[in-house]
C-alpha cells in the first residue's frame, strides 16, 4: 500500500449515532493506516502482514469483547463500521484482514464456552491467530439449510438428532468453499449438519484447528480482487468432543447472529471504497486539463460529483442507523434485521455506481492496471454478493414490507 495525501471525511462522526469511543477511532486510525507500507502483490503474505500490524496497533481488539482482550465492553457494530470504512478507504485488503478476524471468531464470541473463548479470542485480538468462518458450500450459499457437510459423533449408535454433547470425538465430512482466509487461518468455525433431516434446525458449529486430521485447506481460489480464499475438504476430519460451539443443532441461529453483527460493517467497507473513489475523482477533476480549463470546471463533471456524494451519504445514513439500532437494541429484532439489510443493499449498490462513475471520469486512466479507481472497481464487486447477496437483502426487506 502506498501513502496517499487524500484523507476520509470525518464530518459524519458529529451525527448522534456515534459517541466518544467511535470518534476516537476515527481520529487515530487515518494516520496509522496511511503510515503502513504493505506490499500487497502476494495477497496471502500481505494478509498475514496486515493481521500482524493490525494486532500490534491494537485495532483487532475491537473485534472481541473486553473480557477477552478487546477494546470495548461488547462487540460494537458502530466501531466496526468506523474501522472498516476507514481501512477500506486506504486498503480494501487491510479491511478484509480486520473484518475476518471478527467474523471468523464471532461464533466463539457469541456461543463459545469460557474455555473456548480463553483459548482463541485473546489470540485473535492480538493477531497471533488468524480466524475463518466456514459456512458456504458449492450448493449452499444463500440457502444455508441446503448444506451437505455432516458431523457425526464417534458413537454412531446414537441416531441423528439425539444429544451428542458428551461425545469424545466428532468426524466431519463435506466441502466448504469461498472461505475467506482459507489456507492461512489457524482455525475455522465450521458449520455442519448434526441432524441431516432437520434442515436449518440440525446445524452445529465446530472449531476446527488447522492441521486437524482430515482437513485439507490447500485448494486456493483466485478472484478478480485478490484476497485469500480457499475450498476446504473435510474427510473424516476428527475434532474433539469440546469442539462444538454453542448448543448442538443450534448452529444456524449462531451463524445468523454472527452475520447480523457484521452485516452493517460490510456496508461500512463499501462506504470507505466509495469515499476513496469520490476523493480520487475530485482530485483528478481538479488537475485534468481539457479545452483550456480543468475537468472540474465542466457542469457535467460537477453534476456527476454531486450525484456521487449524494449516493454515498444515502448509504451512510442507512448504515449508521443500522449499526446504532443493533448496538442500542432500538426496535424489534425484525426491524433491526431489515435496517441492516437496507444498509448492506444500499451502501454496496451505491458504492458500485460511485466507483463506476469515478472510473469513467478518469477516462483511459481508469482502466489502467495499477490506478486506484481500477483496483476499487474490482474490489467493490464482491461486496454485493458476500454475507447476503443484494437479492437476499431485497427479499428480507420486501417480506417485511408485506407484514
Amino acid at each position: 500500500m502506498q501513502a496517499t495525501a487524500l484523507v476520509p471525511s470525518s464530518a459524519h462522526l458529529a451525527l448522534p449515532f456515534f459517541d466518544a469511543a467511535h470518534r476516537d477511532i476515527a481520529a487515530r486510525l487515518p494516520d496509522w493506516a496511511n503510515a503502513q507500507r504493505v506490499d500487497e502483490a502476494d495477497d496471502r503474505a500481505a494478509c498475514r502482514d496486515w493481521v500482524k500490524r493490525l494486532g500490534d496497533g491494537g485495532w483487532l481488539r475491537y473485534g472481541v469483547a473486553a473480557a477477552h482482550g478487546g477494546a470495548l465492553a461488547q462487540l460494537d457494530s458502530r466501531a466496526l463500521v468506523v474501522l472498516r470504512e476507514t481501512l477500506a478507504f486506504y486498503s480494501p485488503l487491510a479491511d478484509f484482514a480486520f473484518a475476518m478476524q471478527g467474523l471468523g471468531s464471532g461464533a466463539i464470541s457469541l456461543g463459545g464456552t469460557p474455555a473456548q473463548q480463553a483459548a482463541y479470542l485473546p489470540a485473535v485480538a492480538s493477531g497471533q491467530k488468524i480466524a475463518a468462518f466456514a459456512l458456504s458450500e458449492p450448493d449452499a450459499g444463500s440457502d444455508v439449510a441446503a448444506m451437505q457437510t455432516v458431523a457425526a459423533c464417534a458413537d454412531d449408535s446414537r441416531p441423528a438428532g439425539q444429544n451428542h454433547s458428551n461425545s469424545s470425538l466428532w468426524r466431519l465430512n463435506g466441502t466448504k468453499t469461498w472461505i475467506s482466509n482459507g489456507g492461512i487461518a489457524d482455525f475455522y468455525c465450521v458449520f455442519a449438519k448434526t441432524d441431516p433431516q432437520a434442515g436449518a434446525r440440525g446445524i452445529t458449529a465446530f472449531i476446527v484447528d488447522k492441521g486437524a486430521p482430515g482437513l485439507d485447506d490447500s485448494a486456493h481460489i483466485h478472484v478478480m480482487a485478490p484476497h485469500p480464499l480457499a475450498t476446504l475438504r473435510l474427510t473424516d476430519c476428527q475434532v474433539s468432543g469440546d469442539a462444538p460451539l454453542g448448543e448442538v443443532n443450534g448452529g444456524f441461529k449462531l451463524a445468523m447472529q454472527t452475520l447480523d453483527i457484521f452485516r452493517a460493517s460490510v456496508a461500512g467497507a463499501a462506504l470507505g471504497m466509495a469515499r476513496r473513489a469520490l476523493a480520487e475523482a475530485i482530485d483528478h477533476a481538479r488537475q485534468r486539463k481539457m479545452f483550456g480549463q480543468t475537468l472540474a470546471d465542466f457542469q457535467l463533471t460537477q453534476a456527476k460529483l454531486g450525484e456521487m456524494a449524494a449516493l454515498i451519504d444515502a448509504g451512510a445514513l442507512l448504515t449508521y442507523r443500522a449499526a446504532w439500532m443493533r448496538d442500542t437494541g432500538h426496535g424489534t429484532m425484525k426491524e433491526r434485521s431489515v435496517a441492516a439489510a437496507m444498509a448492506k443493499m444500499t451502501a454496496t449498490e451505491n458504492a458500485q455506481r460511485v466507483i463506476d462513475m469515478a472510473l469513467q471520469m478518469h477516462g483511459g486512466l481508469g482502466v489502467q492496471v495499477g490506478t486506484k479507481v481500477e483496483s476499487l472497481y474490482r474490489d467493490i464487486r464482491s461486496l454485493r454478493i458476500y454475507e447476503g447477496a443484494t437479492e437476499v437483502q431485497q427479499l428480507i426487506i420486501g417480506k417485511a414490507s408485506l407484514t
